[in-house]
């Protein structure tokens, strides 16, 4: 019997592994790829490694304008989901109504609705608004498609925050916005940091909704951007489409780290509540 779950452990923990390295592969690529002057698709450590694709694709029209563009729109229709979604999920959370259930098993159908599903319709209503090639109706699309992800992870949030707090505020004469800015919000800012995380990962690696949307080639963000090194003849530059991904990872990355304290901890409500 002993035996037997020594087996099954190895078999477990083997399974395991091959799946790591399965994932594991594409990063090395990625990292030995964007070092080698002839990167190819094989995964190999470059003999001569050399920062020539990393120079190569450093320039204003390649990584700069885009990067900064993604930043715009991603980082603009983040804080729209996140202050919507704030608003919305508040009411859902500290006032009971018969309309809640529905409202929030509509609000799960639209999680599971294909953003090509509505794009045709979209588009035709953006072309009567001229909207079209805008970054401000851009940037409220992919807030509205985000938006019903961001109701429910921010709901469960806040359904943490006991509401015997905002009680006392209320007795104290603060009113229901008062109380959700001053009490509800602080306490519950590890899960906003969670879910703008999560909503500005989404966006960032959107790329049918600006390449749909936007025209202008100054206006495409990185997402879109990073297509252009996909020609429509011959074989792309594997080495400088690697440094270009890993620049690309950037801005997710150093928004996590930002983030990453008011991540570490939980609600820590123990002391906040007596008798």
């Amino acid at each position: 019997m002993i035996a037997r779950d020594k087996l099954s452990k190895l078999a477990s923990n083997l399974v395991l592994l091959a799946i790591g390295i399965l994932f594991v592969l594409p990063l090395l690529w990625v990292l030995f790829a964007s070092i080698n002057r002839t990167a190819g698709l094989r995964v190999e450590f470059p003999t001569h490694p050399t920062l020539g694709n990393f120079k190569a694709v450093l320039n204003t029209d390649t990584t700069y304008r885009p990067v900064f563009n993604g930043l715009v729109l991603c980082g603009g229709s983040a804080l729209l989901t996140m202050v919507c979604a704030v608003l919305a999920a508040y009411p859902l959370s500290r006032f009971k109504s018969r309309f809640n259930r529905p409202f929030l098993l509509t609000v799960l159908f639209c999680t599971g609705l294909p953003i090509t599903a509505v794009m045709v319709p979209v588009y035709g209503l953006f072309v009567q608004l001229n909207l079209v090639d805008t970054l401000g109706g851009t940037i409220m699309f992919m807030a509205t498609a985000s938006l019903p992800f961001a109701i429910w992870l921010t709901k469960t949030f806040m359904d943490g925050v006991p509401i015997s707090l905002e009680e006392a505020a209320w007795v104290d004469g603060a009113s229901n916005m008062r109380a959700l800015k001053s009490i509800v919000l602080p306490l519950m800012w590890p899960g906003i940091a969670v879910v703008l995380i999560f909503t500005f990962i989404g966006m960032w690696g959107n790329f049918f909704v600006p390449f749909m949307l936007l025209l202008s080639p100054e206006r495409l963000p990185a997402s879109v951007s990073i297509f252009t090194f996909f020609g429509q003849y011959g074989e792309p530059n594997y080495g400088q489409l690697a440094a270009y991904s890993l620049i690309y990872t950037m801005p997710v990355l150093l928004l996590y780290l930002l983030l990453s304290k008011k991540l570490g901890g939980a609600f820590a409500l123990g002391g906040a509540i007596k008798g």
